[in-house]
């Protein structure tokens, strides 16, 4: 559970280290600036192309350091960007401006999606996952207003 745990933060902290480094360049949005018919962005411009793809190979590069395979890492990095996308997603039909916060739509898919995905290669049973979703969402209370502190997050949530 603790590895999966470190590849899901890995995988969620990546693209804001990266976005810190280099800004808006090669920042591409994944939903292409594309707008529902609510008026709506489909996700907004925090998620881009480059986000997914540092996440990814985050995720990838850390799983054999933690004895992990590398397609491991590469299913919890993709299936914990799907929950940050349904989270963007499901805060843009909410009609929560970009990077707004909601308490447990910012944490649970992006974890719940991994551990779910995995739970059979990672032996992982119910009380893991719940453990693993509760861990994540109290890690990201407390590293996200240290990032901001720190100067590495525009927000601190």
């Amino acid at each position: 559970m603790l590895g999966l745990l470190l590849l899901i933060v890995a995988a969620n902290g990546a693209p804001v280290l990266v976005h810190a480094m280099l800004g808006a360049r090669w920042a591409v949005p994944v939903d292409c600036g594309l707008r529902l018919a609510d008026g709506r962005r489909l996700l907004g411009d925090a998620k881009t192309w480059r986000g997914l793809a540092v996440a990814l190979a985050a995720s990838t590069t850390l799983a054999p350091l933690l004895g992990l395979s590398p397609l491991v890492g590469l299913a919890a990095g993709a299936l914990a960007m799907a929950g940050d996308l349904l989270a963007s997603f499901v805060k843009r039909r909410l009609g929560r401006p970009r990077s707004s916060r909601a308490l447990l739509l910012d944490t649970v898919p992006e974890s719940l999606c991994p551990a779910v995905g995995l739970m059979q290669p990672l032996h992982l049973g119910g009380a893991e996952i719940l453990g693993l979703v509760i861990l994540f969402s109290l890690l990201d209370a407390w590293l996200s207003p240290l990032l901001y502190r720190l100067r590495i997050r525009r927000r601190p949530w």
